[in-house]
């Protein structure tokens, strides 16, 4: 009997393709799901279902699917170079206006930009210039790095340590003894019910706490997302992140913004920190920088760090850090025209319009029995989903309800994060209009009511 093109793929993909964060058992016994193409804020999979993408890709592709304006950037600069290497002191026209225009739009502590091919890497990247930073300007003791319980940044060899997820620790040997973590800034998990005064103060005191435990002479930075994606869309209290930089400042510890996912309007300004004039030593970016058209981040630092690690007109050795694809023209091609659309193309303006409707569709979802929370900011947000309401209780992980959840979605079109401790995630794209949240309540609500009718599932309830 013949295979189909299709079984033959499932089964090529089944041998041979390795997924990332997955189980790879699970995976073999259920095979893989095929997208074929998008277009605007839909995917089609191979088996001709459309399917409403909550969730732009991977929190990334921002001006939604299809903008034949970026193929066509693309398209004339590989037409033009394909390739540039920024080694030897060689670049190209996009490369360099796009480091340009970087530094235009984020925050003016930001001068000078390093490319690299995604988030994770321009994590590492920044881990690699400051610990070069301090070992320059003779402070080699600064060594320790502090991050936030349930942050991600990324999945590295080293930067992985600073996520605070276990999935990205086990078997890897991470952290490592020089990452250190403190409490995330959950308000809904706070026992206390602390006010966001309170939260705020507790984040801050946290922080001094943990470099005097370390001594502030061995403390090299403060890592943090404006907002925590992957560990549940943790949305923290306005003033939250400022009052971390200025703590920083006192503490006299870099202080690093990952926007990786937060940048590029997911927040409603182009980036999380502009909400509180705030000004990072460092920022990384990615994902929404070509909205995932090409793979390209970049991590920003000020000229404090850059002349720190320029070293002096004496000093010939090379700083030793680069990647091949560093600074890629296509890739800055892509990343110019993509800014163009945000900005000139109207989608920036467009997702800030549209969040009081997103905002708005999730808090409605507080009346369904599953769900305990939601959080938003921006076109950010997330469902938290409670075995009680009341106390707050989490479902038994042997329910496996992100899976129940994920099938019941996928039969409704809906395409969304199901986080494996029962967190909804959802990250529309900006050109997200009237019709398609409409669109996304309504299967949402329909996925909930769905699953909440299973037996286990409501048998589980409070």
């Amino acid at each position: 009997m013949s295979t189909s093109p299709l079984s033959a793929l499932i089964e090529a993909d089944r041998k041979h393709l390795i997924h990332p964060v997955i189980n790879y058992r699970a995976h073999e016994a259920r095979g893989v799901t095929v997208l074929e193409s998008g277009h605007g804020a839909y995917l089609r999979d191979s088996d001709g279902n459309e399917l409403l993408d909550a969730f732009s890709g991977l929190w990334c592709v921002n001006v939604g699917y299809g903008q034949q304006s970026i193929v066509e950037a693309a398209t004339r600069q590989m037409s033009r170079l394909p390739y540039a290497t920024t080694y030897f002191h060689f670049s190209s026209e996009p490369a360099i206006e796009l480091a340009q225009k970087l530094v235009e739009l984020t925050p003016a502590s930001l001068e000078h930009v390093y490319f690299t091919l995604g988030g994770s890497d321009a994590v590492d990247a920044a881990i690699r210039f400051i610990t070069h930073y301090f070992n320059a300007t003779g402070r080699p003791m600064k060594k320790q790095m502090i991050a936030l319980e349930r942050g991600y940044h990324g999945s590295s060899s080293v930067g992985a340590g600073l996520t605070a997820l276990p999935a990205f620790h086990r078997h890897f040997d991470l952290p490592l003894p020089n990452q250190h973590h403190l409490p995330s800034p959950y308000a809904y998990r706070r026992e206390d019910g602390a006010n966001d005064a309170a939260l705020i103060a507790a984040s801050v005191a946290a922080l001094e706490a943990k470099v005097a435990q370390l001594g502030a002479e061995n403390v090299a930075a403060f890592f943090c997302e404006p907002i925590q994606g992957s560990g549940g869309v943790i949305v923290p209290p306005r003033g939250w992140l400022k009052a971390m930089r200025e703590a920083c400042r006192r503490l006299d510890i870099l202080f690093v913004a990952d926007e990786v996912i937060t940048g590029f309007g997911r927040t409603g300004p182009l980036f999380a920190c502009e909400a509180e004039a705030v000004e990072p030593d460092l920022m990384t970016v990615a994902k929404g920088l070509t909205s995932g058209y090409a793979p390209m981040g970049a991590v920003l630092m000020s000229d404090a760090v850059y002349q720190g690690i320029a070293g002096d007109s004496n000093d010939t050795a090379i700083v030793g850090h680069g990647q091949t694809y560093s600074a890629h023209p296509v890739s800055a091609a892509i990343g110019l025209e993509v800014l163009r659309l945000y900005q000139e193309g109207g989608l920036l303006a467009n997702g800030q319009a549209q969040a009081p409707r997103f905002a708005a569709g999730l808090d409605a979802l507080l009346d369904h029995p599953l769900v305990g929370d939601a959080r938003h900011r921006g076109l950010l947000g997330a469902l938290e989903l409670v075995a009680s309401k009341s106390t707050r209780a989490r479902f038994d992980a042997s329910l496996k309800l992100s899976e129940r959840i994920a099938a019941a979605a996928y039969r409704n079109r809906l395409v969304f994060r199901a986080f494996g401790d029962n967190i909804l995630g959802f990250a529309p794209a900006l050109c997200y209009c009237e019709t398609e949240f409409e669109q996304l309540f309504a299967r949402l609500k329909r996925t909930l009511d769905e699953v909440l009718e299973e037996r286990e599932v409501r048998a589980a309830l409070a």
